[in-house]
């Protein structure tokens, strides 16, 4: 299975100078969890997420609204592209530990993204999968391994 017949392709984006109150309002009528943060030329430069937004939110003594993507973003973007098998889609976000990636066209610019969402209603535990049960559990449990011990409240 090719990570086209599952991506969104029809999805929002922001500049690096959009602020997060701005980013956040796209979440919500998206109903998504990130949004892709792409130059002029419509490369891909970031992805902010909805806990960027709100630890920042947080943590700053400013309103979202004059906080900007670019200051919370994450620049190190691993991505796919749409002809991308669904294994390779996989291993990029067990590796890089990221529940979405940008999909890229030819010309490397943003043409949807991929989400683990969109693979989890695929995933089966059966010989010959379009997305292998045990792969997404593994690629899973990768993501979401703790880095660092958490601190007692």
């Amino acid at each position: 299975m090719k990570v086209k017949e599952l991506a969104a392709f029809d999805l929002k984006s922001c500049s690096p100078d959009t602020d997060l109150a701005t980013a956040a309002k796209i979440m919500w009528d998206c109903d998504c969890g990130v949004v892709p943060v792409m130059n002029e030329d419509r490369k891909v430069v970031g992805m902010v997420t909805d806990r960027d937004i709100c630890i920042a939110a947080a943590t700053r003594a400013a309103r979202p609204s004059d906080i900007q993507v670019r200051d919370v973003m994450s620049g190190d973007v691993a991505a796919c592209r749409a002809d991308d098998d669904i294994h390779t889609a996989l291993k990029t976000m067990k590796e890089r530990r990221v529940r979405r990636l940008p999909v890229l066209d030819r010309e490397q610019q943003l043409a949807g993204i991929i989400s683990m969402n969109d693979l989890v209603m695929r995933a089966e535990c059966r010989a010959g999968a379009d997305v292998p049960g045990e792969t997404f559990l593994d690629t899973l449990k990768a993501i979401c391994a703790h880095t660092r011990e958490a601190v007692p409240a």
